[in-house]
């Protein structure tokens, strides 16, 4: 899930002292920038990142960016290793910000398949938990389209599928970047980091706020540590369940967990996606399903179980997917709007750099001519591309029928055909706003296979669908920005191409094989385990949704979903049509979505974070400025990290010694 962040203007960047590079500093070539140490870190870091997101996957579903630790943690990692070599009495190559730059795409490309692959998504509702959890006689709910998890095939998907966006708009590059000028903020914002990291001041800010993400990542994996000796046999003990509020308000998900993963997603992301989700969770978990509940026997046959379609379970997931959907499909159609009018006013109202009139302009203009050259050097050829892109669709055309058969060639091929327009209108979405919407377009690719094939297999059609839209638009989007901090880093456009790549390699390798960890320890997609995997039911339904339509909702739940639908389109338009100062405290609907179905436990953790970082602010903004990421991350890490040690206990069945948990205090049992 993406989140927007403020713009980052051109101009703004190059008046900043961290992201002016000396100009008589000598420029590697591209073969240079990509070192073998490099590979070395990118792979490891990838699969430390690719833990920690399959955790926020199966868990809540939202993936805060954790660009500045692979950063922060890539520059820390070269560093120690040269220095560590150099008291040997080593020589090593110097580490330069190309290097750097380098390591952070090839770790982004590679964990971004964790999120992109639908490990917590579209893959794993194909599985038989989720068609049994859905019902076997729930109407276009067939037994046909299951296909359980299988480390070689899932991947040989993820081979075929990733790598058709990397060479989908590589000849847009110099559009993109150069002609429009598209800001990328995150591609930006990553740029201005490593760069301050190769000046004496911002090297030395870099080490303080490695040393605080090792004090925090320490303190979170000995808290997990100590929390799990508490937590028994199953899902009902321990930190996990501790009736912070009362055990009223228990029932009703609200408690704090004492997770240090979720305070730490509360830190790094925006106040606004917390406050946004803690409102989802009071909306729905203190109003609307308490009221659906006391409907029992009216609107739904009463004594259902907890995780029947029929009953409550069935208003969760759908109110969820409405407004997913109506979030989704909003900032779809604004995207296409300001991508048609920005190009039809060719770059009026794009961001330019703004001349500065004063002692520095010549060299500002000194130092953009000087990316330029850099940037348009190391040319890609267009057969390159075109031969690449060509190529991966005729491999993909023969094996994706193979690997899921209601998906006919004909069909992979009309997806390969629209998928570069798609991938160019979230690209420069992105490039304008920094929100990428490969979810949504996965959706729209999902509900038109799965309406096209029909009941006869339809469901399993569509969701694979989904992932090739998905990873093709997703890719595509990541290669831009990552060229955009290529150009801000004087890196070559080679060096970004090739370390996408090899960065999209590994994480074929690793995501799956790091997901393979979970599904082999955890009991992944149970409603009452730790890994719930919300999106997985979610997609699912999506997928016979395109298939039998609305006919088998329970009673009133299509009138509450148009509902929430509608709300989500109208908070979205108050949220463009009101002045910045007014709009920035309106909700997100996409965020409010999530508890929804999940339940509020996290958005507890979430807001606490989101809590002390308003608190650090107001106390001491800069400190909280250079240094609430390191902390976020440290505590994200760590309690990742704990994940590899408790899942090796898991499969060795070594089981916590101590089941705490609570009951009140009348009670016999």
């Amino acid at each position: 899930m993406g989140t927007a962040v403020p713009e980052i203007s051109e101009s703004l960047l190059q008046q900043d002292e961290a992201a002016v590079v000396d100009l008589d500093e000598p420029v590697p070539d591209w073969k240079e920038q990509i070192t073998i140490r490099g590979l070395v870190v990118s792979a490891v870091l990838g699969a430390l990142f690719c833990i920690i997101t399959h955790k926020l996957n199966l868990t809540v579903g939202i993936i805060p960016s954790l660009n500045v630790a692979a950063g922060l943690l890539g520059f820390f990692s070269v560093k120690s290793w040269t220095s560590f070599l150099t008291r040997l009495g080593f020589s090593s190559k110097p580490f330069t910000r190309q290097e750097n730059t380098v390591i952070q795409t090839c770790v982004v490309a590679c964990y971004g398949l964790a999120f992109s692959g639908g490990f917590g998504s579209y893959l794993l509702s194909m599985d038989e938990k989720t068609y049994k959890l859905i019902g076997e006689d729930y109407p276009g709910n067939r037994a046909e389209d299951v296909k359980n998890p299988g480390l070689l095939w899932m991947m040989g998907f993820i081979f075929v599928v990733s790598f058709l966006g990397l060479f989908s708009l590589v000849p847009l590059r110099k559009v993109m970047v150069l002609d429009y000028k598209l800001t990328y903020p995150s591609g930006t914002a990553t740029a201005m980091l490593i760069n301050s990291f190769h000046t004496h001041t911002g090297a030395e800010l870099a080490k303080k706020q490695v040393n605080s993400l090792g004090k925090y990542l320490s303190i979170s994996f000995f808290w997990s540590f100590f929390k799990w000796f508490f937590s028994g046999v199953g899902d009902s003990c321990g930190f996990d369940n501790f009736p912070t509020f009362g055990l009223a308000l228990f029932n009703n998900t609200f408690y704090f967990d004492f997770s240090p993963t979720y305070v730490g997603c509360g830190l790094i992301c925006p106040h606004l996606v917390n406050c946004s989700v803690l409102l989802g969770a009071i909306i729905s978990w203190g109003f609307l399903w308490p009221f659906v509940s006391s409907k029992a026997g009216d609107w739904y046959p009463a004594g259902l179980g907890s995780n029947d379609f029929k009953g409550l379970y069935g208003y969760k997931v759908f109110v969820a997917i409405s407004l997913i959907l109506g979030d989704g499909i909003y900032n779809l159609i604004k995207i296409i709007y300001v991508t048609i009018k920005e190009m039809s006013t060719k770059r009026k109202s794009l961001p330019t750099i703004t001349e500065v009139i004063d002692s520095n302009t010549s060299k500002l203009l000194l130092e953009e001519k000087k990316r330029d050259e850099i940037f348009l050097r190391d040319k890609i050829p267009l057969w390159v591309a075109a031969a690449g892109y060509v190529c991966l669709v005729a491999v993909s055309m023969s094996t994706m029928p193979l690997i899921f058969p209601p998906l006919k060639w004909y069909l992979v091929l009309c997806s390969y055909i629209i998928a570069p327009a798609l991938a160019f209108c979230n690209s420069y979405g992105t490039g304008l706003t920094d929100w990428s919407l490969s979810s949504t377009y996965g959706k729209i690719g999902l509900f038109i296979i799965a309406s096209i094939v029909g009941s006869n297999g339809g469901v399993l059609a569509g969701l694979a669908a989904c992932g090739v839209m998905m990873s093709i638009v997703s890719t595509a989007a990541d290669l831009m920005q990552d060229f955009k901090t290529g150009y801000l880093t004087k890196s070559s456009a080679k060096s970004m191409f090739v370390s996408q790549i090899v960065g999209t390699a590994m994480g074929c390798v690793i995501a799956p094989l790091t997901f393979w960890m979970y599904w082999t320890a955890f009991d992944i997609g149970s409603p009452d385990s730790a890994y719930k995997a919300p999106y997985a039911v979610i997609y699912r339904e999506m997928a016979i949704l395109g298939v039998e339509g609305f006919s088998e909702l329970p009673q009133h739940c299509l009138a509450i979903c148009t509902g929430f639908f509608v709300a989500a389109l109208a908070i979205n338009l108050l949220r463009d049509l009101t002045p910045k100062n007014i709009s920035q405290y309106i909700p997100i609907p996409m965020a409010m979505a999530v508890p929804f179905y999940i339940g509020a436990y996290f958005a507890i953790d979430m807001f606490i974070g989101t809590v002390i970082l308003f608190i650090w602010e107001r106390i001491n903004r800069k400190d909280a400025e250079d240094y609430a990421g390191a902390v976020a991350s440290g505590l994200i890490c760590g309690d990742g990290i704990w994940t590899i040690p408790s899942a090796i206990l898991s499969i060795f069945k070594v089981d916590p010694p101590i089941c705490m948990y609570f009951k009140p205090s009348g009670s016999s049992s």
